[in-house]
């Protein structure tokens, strides 16, 4: 990484908290619930998953530390993913990346089952 620059963070409520100890992150890093961001089960076939990652994957000297993923897992834009630098830019890129997922895989914003409710509830 850049001199001078934190490499390892943890989360202390939604913000992001530099740490010199690499031991303090791979602590944090082991309770899953200690890093989700977000998790949605998208379809059958694929899920949106958003977590901090506890290491800056910047590459930009300058710039802010990248410390949150969004991947898709399975379906038709498995691998995507986009990073971000703050808990609510991870928020927002979640729910971005998960219309994405509903409009690539054809399917509505709502699932199936309320899509038969609505239609039962409101069809003339």
């Amino acid at each position: 990484m850049f001199v001078n620059r934190p490499r390892f963070y943890i989360l202390k409520g939604r913000m992001p908290v530099a740490v010199d100890d690499p031991a303090a992150c791979e602590e944090f890093f082991k309770n899953v619930l200690n890093r989700r961001v977000a998790f949605t089960k998208v379809s059958p076939k694929s899920h949106v998953s958003t977590v901090f990652l506890c290491l800056d994957h910047s590459f930009d000297v300058e710039g802010p530390p990248i410390l949150f993923e969004t991947l898709v897992f399975g379906g038709e834009l498995a691998d995507d993913m986009a990073r971000y630098s703050t808990w609510d830019d991870a928020v927002a890129g979640h729910e971005k990346m998960v219309k994405r997922v509903l409009e690539a895989e054809g399917a509505s914003f709502l699932d199936p089952w309320e899509n038969r409710v609505q239609s039962i509830l409101y069809d003339d």
